[in-house]
């Protein structure tokens, strides 16, 4: 965690290197986009957590049965905006990288049975008081535990790379699994996927809960914490972050685990 920079002699520059961390990532600036949007985006995404298998015109109908007279087209727009990606087949609303190779499905069936089997990435919108971000976070399916997550105020490929060499600096996969979104099928991350002898996964288009852990993740974390403190600006949100996976990791018992926490899962077995 960074400390305030007036009370220590390290500026936040050297703490940045030190933890491994890209300045840029705290300083981050949201998004923006008009009040009234950023309120049918705050609508889509709780209602999202519901529901993930509705489609535009379902959650047009949410929006609109709340009282707020908006057209399906900007709805449709907000959800690509947002990246919200429906769990049954439809027509694509995130485009995967023009002509990236597709990989299968690894998981179905498998039995997972020890830390660094199988790790999985994904992206979620963060809302904020006045704007959005993006989070991207890594996980180890056996223990659940957040290897690395990354900010950005934008959807390109740079801050999944930033996510996966952290990651990497910790230790290796046999799979990884994410969604074909065009971050994830990018040459660049599929080629140190591969460099590193990592067998990648994907799942099937607009299917999200082959990667429903991570998913759970996402309904955590927002439930615990996005919600209930609004982050102002992107400092706020990466000290809300930093602090909200430590409690995850750490401090915060899961049922599937025997109650015990994705730390004491996972470092356990490797220390």
């Amino acid at each position: 965690m960074l400390i305030d920079p007036f009370q220590h002699e390290l500026n936040i520059t050297k703490q940045c290197e030190l933890l491994g961390i890209h300045r840029s990532g705290y300083y981050y600036v949201p998004r923006s986009e008009t009040e009234e949007n950023l309120l049918y985006m705050r609508l889509l995404d709780e209602q999202y957590l519901q529901t993930p298998f509705y489609g535009v015109r379902k959650m047009h109908h949410c929006i609109r049965s709340l009282g707020y007279q908006v057209n399906i087209k900007r709805i449709r727009r907000l959800m690509r905006l947002m990246g919200l990606e429906t769990i049954y087949p439809k027509p694509r609303t995130s485009q995967a990288a023009k002509g990236h190779k597709i990989y299968p499905y690894l998981l179905k069936g498998l039995k997972i049975n020890s830390i660094n089997h199988v790790w999985s990435a994904d992206i979620t919108y963060i809302p904020m008081q006045s704007g959005f971000m993006y989070l991207v976070a890594i996980m180890d399916w056996f223990s659940r535990y957040v290897i690395a997550w990354q900010l950005s105020n934008s959807l390109d490929a740079a801050f999944c790379l930033e996510v996966l060499d952290k990651a990497l600096f910790i230790g290796k996969p046999d799979i990884f699994n994410t969604d074909q979104g065009a971050q994830f099928t990018s040459e660049k991350f599929t080629t140190q996927l591969e460099s590193a002898k990592i067998q990648i996964s994907m799942d099937s288009r607009g299917r999200a809960l082959d990667n429903v852990f991570i998913e759970r993740l996402w309904r955590s974390l927002k439930y615990e914490y996005v919600y209930l403190n609004a982050p102002r600006t992107g400092k706020d949100l990466w000290h809300g972050l930093d602090g909200y996976f430590h409690f995850y990791n750490y401090k915060r018992p899961h049922q599937a685990l025997g109650y015990q926490t994705p730390a004491a899962k996972f470092l356990k077995i490797v220390s």
